[in-house]
């Protein structure tokens, strides 16, 4: 399969609603555990309407729970000052990552996120 045919290509919907399954995690700026819920949500609604939503709904959501368990382990070693610098570069990292994976899935292109744990499947 070519992923740049447009025949095989999700359509527009399904693209942009995948592309916010990825964007719903930065309502974690504006509301505590909205990294999860925003995922959680968008991907329990509209799972049933397309694989390429469910797919990249499901790699949002385990994104954003390892990037809690990554921010825990960050508050454990701020007690030794390097958990601080680590809490920067992983959020930096989370905001590219994060834009680079809405922008893929507004492409049509199912992404995956590196070294993450992938509880759902």
């Amino acid at each position: 399969m070519n992923e740049l045919d447009p025949v095989n290509l999700p359509s527009a919907d399904v693209r942009q609603w995948a592309m916010f399954c990825h964007l719903s995690a930065l309502l974690g700026l504006l509301i505590p555990l909205g990294h999860l819920l925003g995922p959680l949500v968008l991907w329990h609604l509209k799972r049933e309407q397309d694989a390429f939503i469910d797919a990249q709904g499901k790699e949002a959501l385990n994104f954003q729970i390892s990037v809690t368990l990554a921010s825990f382990a960050c508050f454990v070693l701020m007690f030794v000052f390097i958990g601080i610098v680590l809490f920067a570069m992983l959020m930096v990292a989370v905001l590219i990552l994060i834009i680079l994976a809405a922008v893929r899935a507004n492409e049509g292109k199912a992404y995956r996120y590196p070294l993450i744990w992938r509880p759902i499947k």
